[in-house]
């Protein structure tokens, strides 16, 4: 060694350095925070930055807001609404992970066989609200929601293990939703299998392939959203979560129900199956 290193004109401590430590610590820092910001963005293309800063940091590798923006410009990892944007709406939807089940039959024999879920926003004084909705197509109830001032893949997390947290064993159960982020996400996948539930999506640009849940949103928008303008996210939050619990699934009649409200529907159904049983 000793001849090859005077061969190669090279000096013999820097070279013990090197086999005492291949790789400096600070690349190693340097790759776990960049495998974290890989991870947000991921799960969140929506995300700029800072938010993918934060999202590290819960990963337990906090870093200086221009840390993270150098990393991010060096990998590309760039905001979907920082990119310039293309003719039509300027965001490609990315690939499905589940294929079609539900071809526009919006129908279910019994509870839990077909959940639909979607997102949807609405302004507020004090910026933005997102509300995650979970359907069951059975009798049309929300079995599972979750509201937040960010639109991330917890959001959608969120609702469906409140769905699953009330309806108990629900394996086998198909929850149907469109391409966006939030159920793309690794999160919501991983969630998915956790509680033996079945991914199904629709097509890009096809609003019919989740039509059911578009009408619930519809409805809401009608008779909460657009009624008046709201002054801050918990005076939307309290009302749209009144109107769900106590207007929706308690008073509304549906036709489809033979004129009974979802909770009466589900509460008749469930006592013949108990006397048939």
């Amino acid at each position: 060694m000793v001849v090859s290193c005077r061969v190669l004109k090279l000096a013999r401590q820097p070279y013990y350095r090197w086999l005492r430590q291949p790789v400096p610590q600070a690349d190693v820092v340097a790759a776990y925070r960049a495998n974290a910001l890989f991870d947000a963005h991921r799960d969140d293309p929506e995300f700029g930055h800072r938010l993918l800063a934060d999202e590290a940091k819960d990963c337990g590798q906090p870093m200086a807001d221009r840390t993270a923006w150098r990393i991010c410009q060096e990998n590309q990892w760039i905001s979907v609404f920082g990119k310039r944007k293309a003719r039509g709406n300027g965001i490609r939807p990315g690939p499905a992970v589940h294929d079609d089940l539900v071809l526009r039959d919006f129908t279910a024999e019994r509870p839990n066989q077909l959940w639909l879920t979607d997102i949807t926003e609405h302004h507020t004084a004090e910026g933005k609200l997102y509300l995650c909705a979970v359907k069951d197509v059975f009798a049309g109830r929300i079995v599972g929601y979750s509201i937040d001032s960010r639109m991330t893949s917890r959001l959608a997390v969120n609702a469906l293990n409140n769905a699953v947290a009330l309806r108990g064993n629900v394996a086998g159960c198909v929850v149907h939703s469109d391409r966006g982020s939030q159920f793309r996400s690794r999160k919501f996948v991983r969630a998915l299998k956790r509680h033996g539930l079945v991914g199904s999506m629709g097509r890009v640009g096809a609003a019919g392939d989740n039509a059911a849940m578009e009408s619930f949103f519809s409805l809401l928008q009608n008779n909460v959203l657009d009624r008046k303008p709201w002054a801050t996210r918990l005076d939307l939050r309290v009302a749209i979560v009144t109107w769900i619990e106590r207007t929706y699934h308690r008073r509304r009649r549906q036709t489809r129900l033979g004129r009974l409200t979802p909770v009466e529907f589900e509460t008749m159904m469930n006592t013949q199956v108990t006397l048939a049983a």
